[in-house]
């Protein structure tokens, strides 16, 4: 299979179109087995399609089918787009989007008295709605008032009282079905993807230190690997942005969902504090000093020089080593770990290069540009491990 997925890549080179096709259909289908493996981001995503969907069916049933009404668009139409990532989004964006429709029915219906022409009509209440739809107080559903104008002009139904009245009273029953499908069947809870998110911090991380530090091993790098690096570190910039997005969705998602409701969705009931979320932070904020300082080293217009020799060794085994603390707090947000014995002997290792690589700070051998250079680092290896291997509190003992 991995050589079937290399001789395609290679096929593709340099066709650009096609090459985009094939890479959406490789995430398409990754997305696919990451729903049908298990519980995530994904399934979720599922799940929620599927919720709109039955959604904006059974309001057509009760609309259309029950109630027979021939003019039942409305209700299937506002439910679906209802059926929202947390149930306080739903129904907020419910009371936005109800008096969205409100303003554009009434404003269609009084253009229609004043023109009694269709088309004059919709000439004269576009502009209006359309500048409303910017209006604040409607968020994004501000589009709808114009919208719903459109239906019901186009609809060649006489505008009156009553059918204003209808129709409201038809986006009200769409807004109440999708409010309460979202809010009673598999309530959207986001406190997985918090954890998600962290883990895959922690993991990419840990995934950059262990490339750098191969490089630097190695001695096979140069500018390019270096911007690459760089370039891997900014992608941990915007994973951190997910994280913070998680975060925010996960508070959302946790407003207006009673215990039963969520014991019903089956997520986890506890999620990270957000301490973590500003330790991982000043994590990658390290991560980032340390790849733009090795940058700066391979900088021929620059005067600093990366370290050489056996000092350099330590220095990229103190970086494996430190990948790998990260790798191990992935394993552990996801529930699992690599045990208190792993973990001492890990540390006893870091201490040793730590020590090594002071002792390598104080020989002269290096020279004054590459001995600064080596001492930016260590001090950014440092804080790295000060922040993934924090010390135990001492007092904690006491």
């Amino acid at each position: 299979m991995t050589a079937v997925i290399r001789t395609a890549r290679e096929a593709l080179r340099g066709r650009r179109p096609a090459a985009a096709v094939w890479w959406e259909a490789c995430a398409v289908g990754r997305s696919v087995r990451a729903a049908w493996r298990g519980p995530g981001r994904e399934r979720d995503l599922v799940v929620q399609s599927l919720k709109a969907a039955g959604a904006a069916l059974l309001a057509w049933a009760v609309a259309g089918v029950w109630l027979g009404d021939p003019m039942a668009l409305m209700a299937p139409w506002v439910a679906l787009v209802l059926v929202q990532a947390t149930v306080y989004s739903s129904v907020r964006q419910a009371g936005e989007q109800f008096a969205a429709i409100c303003a554009g029915a009434v404003i269609a219906s009084a253009a229609q008295a004043i023109t009694d022409d269709h088309t004059g009509a919709l000439a004269l209440c576009l502009p209006v709605l359309m500048l409303m739809a910017n209006w604040s107080r409607f968020g994004r559903q501000g589009i709808y008032a114009a919208t719903t104008a459109v239906f019901v002009l186009a609809s060649g139904t006489a505008v009156s009282a009553a059918a204003v009245g209808h129709r409201v009273g038809q986006a009200a029953l769409g807004a109440a079905i999708g409010v309460a499908v979202n809010a009673l069947v598999l309530p959207p809870i986001h406190l997985r993807d918090v954890r998600e998110n962290l883990a895959a911090l922690a993991r990419e991380s840990g995934d950059l230190l262990h490339t750098v530090a191969t490089g630097l091993r190695e001695g096979e790098w140069d500018a390019q690997s270096a911007v690459g690096w760089s370039s891997d570190a900014a992608r941990l910039g915007r994973r951190l942005d997910a994280l913070y997005s998680a975060r925010s969705w996960s508070r959302e998602s946790l407003r207006l969902t009673s215990g039963p409701l969520r014991r019903l969705h089956r997520v986890p009931t506890a999620v990270p504090p957000e301490d973590e979320d500003q330790r991982w932070s000043r994590v990658t904020g390290n991560v980032t000093a340390l790849t733009r300082t090795l940058v700066v080293t391979v900088d021929e217009h620059r005067t600093p020089k990366a370290p050489e020799g056996p000092v350099l060794d330590l220095y990229a085994r103190l970086l494996a080593l430190i990948g790998d603390a990260c790798h191990a707090e992935a394993d552990r947000l996801l529930g699992s770990s690599a045990g208190p014995r792993r973990e001492a002997e890990t540390e006893t290792t870091m201490d040793e290069l730590h020590r090594r690589l002071q002792e390598g700070l104080r020989e002269q051998g290096q020279g004054a540009a590459r001995t600064a250079v080596l001492g930016t680092l260590v001090l950014q290896a440092e804080n790295l491990w000060a922040e993934i291997v924090p010390e135990p509190d001492e007092s904690a003992g006491q």
